[in-house]
């Protein structure tokens, strides 16, 4: 956004940009999951020179010319979809997917250049977070290949609050608990916790529907025994919301 409503994210923007220097070396490709694309089965995008999907209503004009042109790595996708398969789960490809805002806004912050290539990968139906974080652990050994992993969604996303005081509480009590199951928690006890995570403190209210949580037990289950670090952190985003965003450590990148 490039008027006065980007102000908000200037905390959140820096860190992003920060995401190279991170990172340490520039990744072979990216695969990304994004909250913004479900389907009955995990589906791998194909397409070699991904469009844009403009999934949002109500913004300026300009926000529906956005580009990002990264390319797209089909022998990736193919790989993804084997990696999926091999742990005994469906998976298809679709050579028509796009870039939704999810993985686009982020990238486009991250990587301007847009020289790094990208392949999305789908949530599941059902939104089951065991069979999230087990598709995390299938997508593992791409780390080892020089494939960031990246999972994009929310740390608080009920949007009947989300512009009101009423969300600060939630928000913090929710955040407090991921924090110290990633944080301060031992890893190996990570899953599960976070597999019955509607226990936690304020979790329905912070998630009344799960699909922006998923794309980080995707990212667990890929970094399941390593250090989990605080990359991104505010406790008065938009107002009062306590937001973060969670960097694994020890990747081969």
């Amino acid at each position: 956004m490039d008027d006065q409503s980007r102000a908000p994210y200037a905390v959140l923007a820096r860190e992003l940009a920060d995401m190279p220097r991170q990172v340490g070396s520039t990744p072979k490709a990216i695969l990304m999951i994004s909250a913004h694309w479900e389907e009955p089965e995990f589906t791998v995008m194909a397409n070699p020179r991904p469009p844009m999907v403009y999934d949002y209503f109500g913004f300026p004009d300009y926000t529906y010319s956005i580009r990002y042109d990264a390319p797209g790595d089909p022998a990736l996708a193919d790989a993804v979809k084997a990696l999926i398969e091999a742990a005994g789960m469906p998976a298809k490809l679709d050579a028509e997917r796009g870039f939704d805002h999810g993985a686009y806004t982020p990238l486009h912050v991250m990587y301007p250049r847009a020289d790094v290539p990208v392949v999305q990968l789908s949530l599941k139906a059902g939104l089951d977070p065991a069979t999230h974080l087990a598709l995390g652990r299938a997508l593992a050994p791409l780390r080892q290949d020089g494939v960031l992993i990246v999972g994009s969604g929310l740390t608080y996303h009920n949007l009947r609050q989300f512009f009101s005081p009423r969300a600060w509480g939630p928000s913090r009590e929710f955040d407090g608990w991921l924090q110290a199951v990633l944080l301060a928690g031992n890893p190996k006890d990570r899953g599960k916790l976070l597999a019955a995570w509607e226990a936690a403190p304020a979790a329905r209210a912070a998630h009344p529907r799960e699909e922006h949580l998923l794309p980080l037990m995707v990212a667990v289950g890929a970094a399941e025994h390593d250090t989990c670090e605080l990359s991104y952190h505010e406790k008065n985003f938009l107002g009062g919301l306590t937001v973060s965003n969670f960097r694994f450590l020890n990747s081969p990148l």
